[in-house]
Parts: C-alpha cells; structure tokens; sequence
C-alpha cells in the first residue's frame, strides 16, 4: 500500500493512493497513519480492505499538500558514508561499521515543502535517501533478516545537509544536520510487501533540472536488514521510528571547486524507483 497524509501542516488526515492512483481518503478507518497504526495488524488489515474495497471516498489532489507519510515520528536514526561510491568521492575510508547520527524528528517537513537555507550558511547541500520506518520494536536483533522483518514500510527522504556546520565548526554533525526543515520525507509510505527487494532501487536527484546523484541502493555498504539489525544493539527501535539509509555520490561536497552548494532560489527533486518523488524550492531562512 501506498499510505499518505494530506492537509495543511499539523492538521493532515491520512489518505492511500489505490491501485488506480486516486487518492482515497482513510480518516473514516484510521485517525492517522503512525507508530500504533504501524504496529496494529488488525488497522492495517483495515486500511487494506478499505482500499481493495473501492468506497473510500475520493480526494481532489489539485492543489491539496501532501504532508509527511508519518505523524509523531519517535527519532529519526541517520546512517553516514553508506555508500561506496560516496565514500569515494568524498575521500573517504568505507567505515568499519555503521556511522550513527540523529535528526530530530522536528526537522521532519512534507516532500514539497519550502526549504530554509540557515542564517550563514555557505554550504548547504543535498542527499537523496532511503528511509526505512519500523513497524515493529526491534531490541538485539540476531541477523539481517530479522531486521528487514521488522520493517514496515519505506519512503524518500531528503538528508539536507549544511557542510560548513556539520564538519568545520566542531563537535558532531548534528549543527549541520538539525536545522529547520532539514528532512523532507515522502510522498509516500509504502508498505514493504511493495519493496521485495531494498538493495534493489535506484535514487536520482536533480538541482534546477540538472541530474547530480543517480545510484543504486545496491552500493550501500550496509544494507537494510543489516543497518536495523545493527542500530537494534545500541538503542530500542519502536515502531514510526524512521532510518534514513545514506546517499549515493553526487553531492555538493563530493565536486570540484567551486563546490555547486545550494542557494536561496534553487530547485531541488529527487525520486526513488517506486516510492515516488520530491520538490522543494529553497529560500533563505
């Protein structure tokens, strides 16, 4: 299924997008679409039937803002260099095991909305990532398998980066990493009975319409089950908990000088094969 939320911010209602591709509206089954909701088999089983049944009421998408997939997000765990080929262009030892990092669950915005361009940033950059929501608590998981069965659904997630915060001004990464509106996520949830394979997707993203990162998550260094199995034996994950899985090459940071870090006035989409795609236009902050 395609799960989604549409309104205006703080106030959407959950919706899915039928086999058709109409927008359906499931706040007469669902209150919203969430951690609980996630881990509840029975309101799944719902929203299912309800979409296969063909009476849920039709939405007009013209015009209508599509919001984060997930509401009441607990964290937002990050993966950094997770690709080989971004390990690569940024000069950089493939890591031994996964680098852990967090966004707040705040910088959380929907897939079309504005991006700010932080007060003094000189090296605003883009990721396209893949975002994996839990649907299940996942404690000392044994092996990948368990991990990916703990998987409820995945999204397109846009890791905005600030360069000059997150490496040059000391500490971790997270000044360059937590500024308002640094996550846009979705369009979608979609269920991972749609993804059978997540080392299996390619992710594009495009900057005032020129192609900068086109991979594949099969140059993940970890992969999914592996990164949620390992995340699982440092901290508890719990269901609508998110975690973006790291970016493919072709960032800002990754090119020649003058690096092409983004501006107030830039265009930024991205997509990922089957789980839909992004547009936000960047202003200053």
């Amino acid at each position: 299924m395609k799960l989604l939320r549409v309104g205006t911010a703080g106030a959407e209602k959950p919706a899915v997008l039928d086999a058709e591709g109409v927008l359906r509206d499931l706040s007469g089954v669902v209150a919203d679409i969430d951690g609980a909701v996630l881990a509840d088999g029975a309101a799944l089983g719902r929203i299912r039937a309800a979409a296969e049944g063909g009476e849920l009421p039709a939405l007009d998408a013209a015009g209508l803002r599509v919001g984060p997939p997930l509401a009441r997000i607990g964290k937002v765990v990050c993966i950094g260099l997770n690709y080989h080929d971004h390990a690569r262009e940024t000069g950089a030892q493939p890591p031994a095991e996964p680098v852990i990092f967090f966004k707040a669950a705040d910088t959380v915005i929907g897939p079309h909305d504005t991006v700010l361009v932080p007060r003094g940033s000189v090296k605003t950059d883009w990721e396209v990532e893949l975002a994996v929501v839990i649907g299940r608590t996942a404690r000392y998981l044994e092996s990948a398998e368990d991990g990916l069965a703990h998987v409820a659904g995945y999204a397109v997630a846009h890791d905005v980066s600030e360069r000059e915060f997150q490496i040059e001004r000391g500490g971790t990464w997270d000044k360059g990493k937590n500024c308002e509106t640094f996550n846009p996520l979705g369009p979608w949830l979609v269920t991972a009975d749609e993804v059978p394979d997540p080392q299996d997707l390619s992710l594009k993203l495009w900057v005032n319409g020129e192609l900068k990162q086109n991979g594949t998550t099969a140059e993940q260094i970890f992969p999914v089950g592996e990164v949620v199995r390992y995340v699982s034996q440092f901290m508890t994950l719990y269901p609508g908990d998110v975690i973006n899985t790291g970016t493919p090459a072709g960032v800002a940071l990754g090119q020649p000088e003058p690096k092409p870090y983004l501006r107030a006035g830039d265009v930024v989409e991205l997509e990922i094969a089957g789980l839909g795609r992004q547009r936000q236009e960047f202003t200053d902050a």
